[in-house]
């Protein structure tokens, strides 16, 4: 396993009533990074985090960090108020896959083989608020066009059930697997956010394996909640048996990309948050090399649910 984090969450952040940790310069969260074991990479926000190769390919030497993904931000100009991708102005379209081909050229530029995009602005919050229909139209259309430019840097798109919009478009992993194979084209894969899935009412074991069967790409953020909102806790603080489930679907289906930290330290200690959800993830993954050593693949077919769960106990639980 390789992991990465990123890199806004080192800085400031804030809800609508608070802020939480100081402001801090792309050289700065480049210097933490570099302090919290297990980290390999960073995924770094365009055009407002990175926008300077040379600085950016500067400080990954300085501290021997890679770039795991390039997360294009495509909400937050003035234009995309009520969405970029899917906007009735053509201009603003452009405008939103333009800042996505740009991303491409930056991550192409610092080395990234990949850009994420989570469509946060585009949805409604209403009945009778919006066209459905010209609504997914638009979206095949924007993602397409960003498809056919450099399609060697893969553009993984991330679903999310809410926020900023009361109902993003592309709420469920199932959902963008379709409008990916809609627009059938090379290139765009699924960035895979457990915490998404868990607040949509979904498994992410249950998504990883849809994904892996319609053949289409993932890349993955690792994270927890409560199932009701996506807050952004520590891995295994919420959900430490659906974590296992998922660490074993990764490695049945061979994933070796990056395990980014979408992670939120808001009240805790910044390096000690991510470093949890790296030693956390590596003993799932011990888990399930010893259970897999131990004959899961038959116990788990076993018609009687019960014996597998004497048996996941087990190696889950040392008491």
């Amino acid at each position: 396993m390789k992991f990465s984090v990123i890199s806004s969450f080192l800085g400031k952040s804030k809800d609508r009533f608070n802020g939480y940790n100081s402001t801090k310069t792309l050289a700065e969260k480049f210097e933490i990074a570099s302090k919290i074991k297990g980290i390999e990479a960073l995924e770094c926000v365009y055009p407002y985090e990175v926008n300077n190769v040379k600085e950016t390919k500067s400080l990954m030497k300085k501290y021997n960090l890679n770039i795991s993904a390039i997360n294009v931000n495509v909400k937050a100009e003035p234009e995309f108020l009520n969405g970029g991708l899917t906007s009735p102005d053509k201009k603003v379209r452009d405008k939103a896959v333009r800042f996505i081909k740009e991303a491409k050229d930056f991550a192409e530029g610092v080395g990234a083989d990949k850009v994420t995009c989570c469509p946060l602005g585009d949805g409604y919050e209403f009945a009778f608020q919006t066209d459905y229909q010209e609504a997914w139209s638009r979206l095949k259309e924007t993602f397409s066009a960003a498809a056919d430019y450099k399609p060697g840097i893969c553009l993984y798109i991330e679903f999310k059930p809410s926020e900023i919009r009361g109902k993003c478009f592309l709420d469920t992993a199932s959902k963008t697997a379709i409008l990916i194979k809609e627009i059938g084209k090379k290139g765009l894969g699924v960035t895979m956010d457990c915490g998404h899935s868990l607040y949509g009412g979904n498994n992410p074991a249950e998504d990883i394996t849809l994904l892996h069967c319609c053949n289409i790409p993932y890349y993955v953020h690792i994270n927890d909640n409560d199932a009701k909102w996506d807050w952004d806790y520590f891995c295994g603080s919420k959900h430490i048996v659906e974590n296992l489930e998922f660490v074993y679907y990764l490695k049945k289906y061979g994933y070796d990309d990056y395990l980014t930290s979408d992670t939120s330290p808001t009240r805790w200690d910044m390096v000690e948050v991510f470093e949890t959800n790296n030693r956390f993830t590596t003993k799932m993954e011990t888990i399930v090399n010893k259970m897999e050593a131990d004959g899961f693949e038959d116990i788990k077919n076993d018609p009687d649910f019960m014996k597998t769960w004497q048996f996941i106990e087990a190696h889950l639980i040392n008491a």
